[in-house]
């Protein structure tokens, strides 16, 4: 009825973990993970491409409690959480950032010169990005899930000198904002330590 306040229920907890590289993001997303009290799903966007990034992953498995499952999907994030996760389980996306970098170049493809795509073609790209992590997060609320998921503020640098760096740059702070303005909760990590962005004044 006009006038009246809409007191439906609003279910699912949506965290995002944001910050730069190496300030302490996955910490903390492990560790409000734990907290949750929840049986958790770790769903991981990294891909092994050389030696180092496999050093990576396998340290960032090592600091996982063996009682949580993991599902490595680099490119297809909603049907990760919808095959994997039970209504009411924590879930954890490390990260939003390999995953729309992972998307864009699967987008790209091989055959490809970014500097030579047209705009349609990028705004092809991100529309689809976009569509899927609204849908991630209307996942999140229909079956009560506490979604946690960590993205690298990439814009607060230098532009980026090519066409594929830029586009990417954008595809990201898009995505990061559609899930900032839904996320109940919006942590700020600078050096190890967080910040809580809804609790700031006038926030």
């Amino acid at each position: 009825m006009l006038g009246q306040e809409d007191h439906t229920a609003v279910s699912g907890h949506i965290t995002l973990v944001i910050g730069g590289a190496r300030s302490g993001k996955s910490t903390w997303a492990d560790q409000r993970a734990r907290k949750s009290g929840r049986h958790v799903l770790y769903v991981a966007t990294a891909t092994a491409g050389d030696d180092e990034m496999a050093e990576r992953i396998a340290a960032h498995q090592l600091q996982r409690p063996a009682t949580w499952r993991t599902v490595e999907e680099p490119h297809n994030l909603l049907h990760a959480v919808q095959a994997n996760a039970t209504p009411g389980e924590a879930v954890v996306i490390d990260c939003l950032t390999l995953w729309v970098s992972n998307v864009l170049l699967k987008g790209i493809g091989p055959e490809h010169d970014a500097d030579m795509m047209p705009s349609t073609a990028w705004t092809a790209i991100e529309a689809s990005v976009v569509n899927e992590a609204q849908a991630l997060l209307a996942d999140a609320r229909d079956r009560d899930l506490t979604l946690i998921l960590v993205s690298n503020e990439v814009g607060m640098g230098v532009v980026p000198a090519n066409s594929l760096g830029r586009h990417y740059r954008d595809i990201l702070g898009r995505v990061n904002q559609i899930v900032g303005s839904t996320a109940d909760a919006l942590i700020l990590m600078v050096a190890g330590v967080a910040v809580d962005l809804r609790q700031l004044p006038g926030a």
